[in-house]
């Protein structure tokens, strides 16, 4: 996907172009392009007046930024201890599966998914949990993780 410096514009403008507002910028470009285009940070730090290499060591600070481009669904699976113990590992191995990814791909070649293996989601109670978009999926199976897979294609096929 191309930048669109337009849009980038109206973001700093909500923003105020404000340097201490980068956070929130890119928070708002990562919620457009689902990751952070570099000529996009570059772009940022010059309007904000601030150097690439700060900006760029913000994106890589925070997990929760991306520099690459991620799948139209992305599905994190957590592997925290309460989920580990719950057999997530069987889950994830489902996820693989319904796919057809392999545990080395990030995102698959179709563009549709991107797999995240995440340390801990913060709903140990709900163990093994998945998010899908960030929307919640407790107590999950392989089973329930293929059906979920099996429901996104087809909905993507119509």
């Amino acid at each position: 996907m191309k930048t669109d410096f337009k849009l980038i514009d109206s973001i700093l403008e909500q923003h105020g172009s404000d340097k201490a507002q980068v956070i929130g910028i890119m928070q708002d470009i990562q919620k457009e392009y689902r990751y952070l285009p570099e000529d996009a940070l570059k772009y940022v730090a010059d309007k904000v007046g601030i150097s690439y290499a700060k900006i760029y060591g913000v994106a890589t600070f925070y997990e929760n930024f991306s520099l690459e481009g991620k799948g139209k669904y992305v599905i994190r699976c957590c592997n925290g201890t309460a989920c580990h113990v719950k057999k997530s590992d069987n889950v994830q191995a489902a996820l693989w599966e319904a796919t057809g990814m392999t545990p080395g791909q990030h995102t698959s070649a179709d563009g549709l998914f991107t797999i995240e293996r995440v340390s801990c989601l913060g709903a140990c109670g709900l163990a093994p949990v998945c998010t899908v978009n960030d929307e919640v999926h407790p107590l999950m199976t392989p089973t329930k993780m293929r059906d979920i897979i099996a429901v996104i294609k087809e909905a993507e096929k119509a």
